[in-house]
């Protein structure tokens, strides 16, 4: 795989330079191992439709579960792992501001001393390492969204990361998968649209196609 587009908010990239050249290297070295042409037979019946239409059997696309198991594999690699973030949520609106950053033992101490009830709750990110959060994203396109302004920011307001990492295919490789991923193009635009300082933490974003 390679990248094709990269994006650094909040100078995210500059940040991993600086203070994490060997992580940042070791990013660009997972991406480039990684064999992004993989096919299988799409799942889809309009795709399979469309390629009979062209006296094909079937219609090829990208193996997307393949790639993220080389993903996984060659992060293993460099000591990169699954990180899960506990917390406790209120939907009371002073006491949730109140405990923004606070360990979860305390958030729940907090919690339940103003009579409410605390929920537990997790978020998981695919690889950390010195806190430095990395995403694979080739699930849903509203999981994007969702890493951008609430995982990455959750880990990053509870001190476990300094800075997100957000992978994702370009729009060339979405037209060569099942439909339902995101794609570089899009997401970004997105991002530009919130503005230069929002969401409040470093990230940088990559797009990639084999």
């Amino acid at each position: 795989m390679k990248i094709i587009y990269e994006h650094s908010h909040l100078n995210g990239k500059e940040f991993l330079q600086v203070h994490f050249p060997n992580e940042l290297h070791e990013i660009i070295n997972v991406i480039t191992y990684v064999n992004g042409d993989v096919w299988k037979k799409s799942s889809e019946k309009n795709k399979n439709e469309r390629a009979k239409r062209n006296g094909l059997a079937y219609a090829e696309v990208y193996d997307q579960k393949n790639i993220n198991l080389q993903f996984k594999e060659a992060f293993r690699k460099y000591g990169w792992d699954r990180k899960l973030h506990s917390y406790y949520a209120t939907p009371n609106e002073r006491v949730a501001r109140e405990i923004m950053g606070f360990p979860p033992t305390q958030a729940k101490e907090v919690i339940q001393s103003n009579q409410l009830i605390p929920y537990k709750r997790s978020n998981e990110t695919d690889f950390m390492k010195n806190k430095i959060a990395v995403e694979v994203q080739f699930g849903k396109y509203a999981f994007v969204a969702y890493d951008f302004f609430v995982k990455h920011m959750a880990f990053f307001i509870s001190g476990d990361i300094n800075v997100g990492v957000e992978i994702i295919p370009t729009d060339k490789m979405l037209k060569s998968m099942d439909s339902g991923p995101a794609n570089y193009e899009g997401e970004i635009f997105n991002l530009y649209r919130q503005g230069r300082s929002t969401p409040a933490v470093p990230l940088w974003v990559l797009g990639i196609e084999p």
